[in-house]
């Protein structure tokens, strides 16, 4: 993972490192399309779940209580993905790229699976040490804070903001926006919004909807949004054209194209799927290598 932690300098933000060294391309592409939600590049996936499956029924067996799930897999093999592959925790801002110092992900929590169940907004920092295990402990006590009666400090500053008579607020927005731009937003309004987050995941198999596109958001600096869809069985092909039915599940992942090439996003892809295939690694530290480029 790259090193980031050094004094700061004149143009780095709070939450990043302006990159300098940028090749011509990449410093020129955010002045051509300066929108985050204009460069977006969608990704679907399909993963088998056998190997998960089995991988989940081995360490559940002495661990009802709280038991690994596939949604802990995922969060370990993405925060393990993106800690090997640098530049999907970049974003763009202000014209400018930067390296986050911190990767985080966020998600949302509904607090009551009911119509008027409310929802509150998680928020998880990873470093480059994070285990599947380690991964699974920070979701559990994040979730059971979001369904606590605390109220996410995101959720409560929309709350007083949306107070404010209209034309009043249209300003305020206005003000936040252009600080969101030069990295000056108020830390205590979005320290914890998962529109700064290095990716954001929405898990929408556990209200039974499938996968597919998720936008991204010009406010912030968020630059990855996954999709997660419900599990099915989908047919799988031999090479002889024999068929199996296996249980599956649908990825779909949102990015910001101007971060990398296509070639650079092509290897991270492999490498999540890779993780999610032989999910064994994720209990290495996230920083520790592995040999994706050798397919059995």
């Amino acid at each position: 993972m790259e090193d980031t932690r050094r004094k700061k300098k004149r143009g780095d933000r709070r939450d990043g490192v302006l990159l300098r060294d940028l090749d011509p391309l990449h410093a020129f592409v955010p002045y051509l399309y300066p929108n985050r939600a204009d460069n977006e590049a969608f990704i679907s996936e399909r993963i088998p779940l056998d190997k998960i499956n089995e991988y989940l029924a081995e360490k559940n067996k002495d661990n009802p209580e709280e038991p690994y799930k596939f949604f802990h897999v995922l969060i370990a093999a993405i925060v393990k993905t993106i800690t090997l592959r640098p530049k999907m925790n970049r974003f763009i801002q202000g014209y400018r790229m930067y390296q986050r110092n911190d990767l985080t992900l966020a998600f949302v929590v509904k607090k009551k699976f009911s119509d008027n169940g409310s929802e509150a907004l998680a928020y998880i920092k990873f470093d480059e040490d994070s285990t599947i295990e380690t991964v699974k402990e920070k979701v559990y006590a994040e979730i059971n804070e979001c369904r606590s009666e605390k109220i996410d400090n995101s959720t409560a500053g929309m709350d007083t903001l949306s107070r404010l008579p209209r034309f009043i607020l249209r300003i305020v927005m206005w003000i936040l926006h252009k600080l969101d731009f030069y990295g000056r937003a108020p830390y205590d309004l979005v320290k914890t919004d998962p529109n700064y987050a290095t990716c954001f995941v929405t898990n929408l198999g556990s209200i039974k909807l499938k996968s597919g596109y998720h936008h991204l958001s010009n406010w912030g600096t968020n630059s990855i949004f996954v999709v997660v869809g419900e599990k099915k069985l989908s047919p799988f092909y031999d090479e002889k054209g024999n068929v199996t039915m296996k249980e599956t599940i649908d990825l779909g992942l949102t990015l910001d194209e101007r971060l990398a090439d296509g070639y650079y996003y092509s290897k991270t892809v492999k490498l999540v799927k890779y993780l999610l295939e032989n999910p064994h690694l994720l209990e290495l530290p996230a920083c520790e290598e592995v040999d994706y480029e050798q397919r059995k």
